[in-house]
């Protein structure tokens, strides 16, 4: 290959660069790049610093940091027919970008129901008093039933934890004087042990 021949290729190629406009795009650790030429995907790009031209070539940057998402006041209904407003908190991560972005138009949005309709139908198989006394497994529960869901998102759901349910007027007030029935009813349980150990303890000293 003759000098000029060189030249000339090297020339075409930084006009190319000049017209088109070469770009650099850095991925950080918490990132990756997904590339696309002519439109089609071509693959997954680590951390580091990459150049190209735009006029075929595409990258898109994914953050993989921990995400939360967050359900809001969401009116259920339980089995015995209370209806109940919860709010629930999950955390995620992408695993696998090319299918969170590539599959789904907004995985977010696509999460948010899955957990959405996990929610009712488990609210909806329980009743009040299960509810009460089990809040914290609930939480567990639906992450074991929305994980494979998330994972066909490309997601890994991390955590989902039930943070309030608040339940409707008329029923607080119940709830509220039965739990006051009973701390009253455990005081008067405590008084009456302490005045029979006394009287016990009265007769023991005059026997």
């Amino acid at each position: 290959m003759t000098f000029s021949l060189v030249l000339l290729l090297v020339t075409a190629a930084l006009a190319a660069g000049l017209k088109y406009g070469v770009r650099r795009v850095v991925v950080f650790e918490f990132e990756r790049g997904l590339k696309y030429v002519n439109g089609r995907f071509t693959g997954i790009l680590g951390a580091g610093t990459y150049w190209f031209t735009p006029f075929n070539t595409e990258l898109r940057k994914v953050d993989t940091r921990p995400k939360f998402i967050s359900i809001t006041g969401q009116e259920v209904l339980s089995a015995d027919g209370v209806t109940l407003k919860v709010t629930l908190a999950a955390k995620y991560q992408i695993v696998d970008p090319a299918i969170a972005i590539n599959q789904s138009e907004n995985y977010q949005q696509a999460l948010y129901v899955e957990l959405q309709l996990g929610l009712r139908e488990l609210i909806g198989g329980a009743e009040i008093d299960e509810l009460l006394a089990k809040r914290p497994e609930f939480g567990a529960r639906l992450l074991e039933r929305k994980k494979p869901a998330a994972a066909q998102l490309g997601l890994l759901l991390e955590s989902v934890n039930v943070k309030d349910v608040m339940f409707p007027g008329d029923l607080k007030r119940i709830f509220s004087q039965v739990v006051k029935a009973r701390k009253e009813g455990q005081a008067a349980l405590e008084k009456a042990r302490a005045e029979t150990a006394t009287l016990r303890h009265l007769a023991n000293a005059a026997s």
